[in-house]
This record gives C-alpha cells, structure tokens and sequence, in this order.
C-alpha cells in the first residue's frame, strides 16, 4: 500500500466506525468546555466528568468562578489531581476573560495559551471542539497511533501533530483527532492490546511494530 492509500484506508474505517463523533469531556459551552480541558491535563475524562458538575453547580461562567477564592476551586477539584496548579489557571484565567474579553472565551489560539495553565493542546482541543476551527490537538492515543501506523516518528507530540496536519486534509481534523483518540481507546490501547481486534494497524501498521508485538506475545 502506497502512503495515500494507508491514509484513505485510515480515514475510512475510520469514518465507518465513528460515524458520529461524541465528545469526551462533557460541557455545555466554550468556557465549561476550556475549564473540563484543564482539568483533564494527567487525569480521565471519566473522573473530570464527575467532578465538573460539582464545580459547575457553584460557578459555570467567569463571573462566578472568580467569586470563589483559588481555594475553594482546589477543594472542589482535588479528586482530578494536580488540584493547585488547576485550581489557580482556572481562577487566573477566569479573571483574565472577564477583564480582557468581557466575559466570552477567545476564538484565536494564541489569546487561549496566554492564559495561565492553558498549553498548546487544551488551546487546539478549545477551538476545534467549540468553535469549528481546524486544529489537531494530539494526545498520548494520537501519539502512540500515529507512531504504530507508520504516519510519524514517535519523538514527541509536536512533531506528530506537524505530521497529523501534513498527512490529513484540514478539513477532517476535528473529527480525525477524536476518532482516532476514541479508536485508540477501544481497539489499540497501550496496555492490554490485541492486535487481531485492530484492523488499522495489523492492515497499515509499522512492521517494527507489528513484529515486536508478536515476539513479545510469542514469548510470554
């Protein structure tokens, strides 16, 4: 298979399995959606989705989460980890929408990752998700599929998104990085991985790992 064909192949399974895309974190609008994103950083989406509604029942908008004090928020959040780090972006950049933006979260990628505790990702993951804008948010799914597929190196996600974004068409972005985050969770995980169940990386995968796969199996 030529590289175009290991991409097509890719996007149309893809699109066949997810044809309908959820998104994992649950929000409501922009600002929710940046708050879930933060406070996934080393934490699940599950347990982010648990803990949300609590810290959303006392302020779901800047206005109100800058009414709490750093604490407050550490306390609510504790449970996601990383709690006051989290909770300091969160008031930081609450404060920061209300005085700079009038209260409404920012569409550039730029003016998102000027906030406190918000990097690259959370700013892609932002702007894709709530606003529609083409942006290839990778996380350690996308890295590690990326890598296994043979479409990047596997040095770091920076590199792998450059690869991401030269490889697919701007157009699928936003639904390529979920589906391929969704994929790596239900058919090529990093632990527990059965090949046989993963159609995309047995038919297109890199030979190293396809190999390294079956001599680890073979030895056990």
């Amino acid at each position: 298979m030529t590289k175009s064909e290991k991409i097509n192949f890719t996007i149309n399974t893809l699109q066949k399995l997810y044809p309908t895309i959820p998104v994992p974190l649950d929000h409501k609008d922009p600002y929710t959606l940046l708050i879930a994103v933060l406070m996934s950083a080393q934490s699940t989406d599950v347990r982010v989705n648990k803990i949300t509604p609590l810290l959303f029942a006392k302020a779901d908008n800047p206005y109100d989460m800058i009414k709490l004090s750093v604490e407050e928020i550490r306390e609510i959040i504790k449970p996601v980890g990383l709690s006051p780090m989290k909770a300091k972006g969160i008031y930081g950049l609450s404060k920061a929408i209300v005085e700079k933006y009038d209260g409404k979260v920012p569409q550039k990628l730029e003016q998102l990752e000027e906030f406190p505790a918000v990097g690259h990702k959370t700013a892609s993951v932002v702007v894709s998700q709530a606003f529609g804008i083409p942006a290839f948010p990778v996380d350690t799914h996308i890295h590690r599929l990326m890598y296994r597929w043979g479409f990047s190196n596997g040095k770091n996600v920076n590199q792998t998104e450059k690869d991401a974004k030269r490889l697919f068409p701007k157009e699928l972005w936003n639904d390529l990085h979920l589906q391929i985050i969704w994929y790596g969770r239900e058919y090529s995980p990093a632990r527990g991985w059965n090949l046989d169940k993963d159609v995309i990386t047995k038919t297109i995968g890199r030979k190293k790992v396809i190999h390294d796969y079956y001599r680890t199996k073979n030895t056990r």
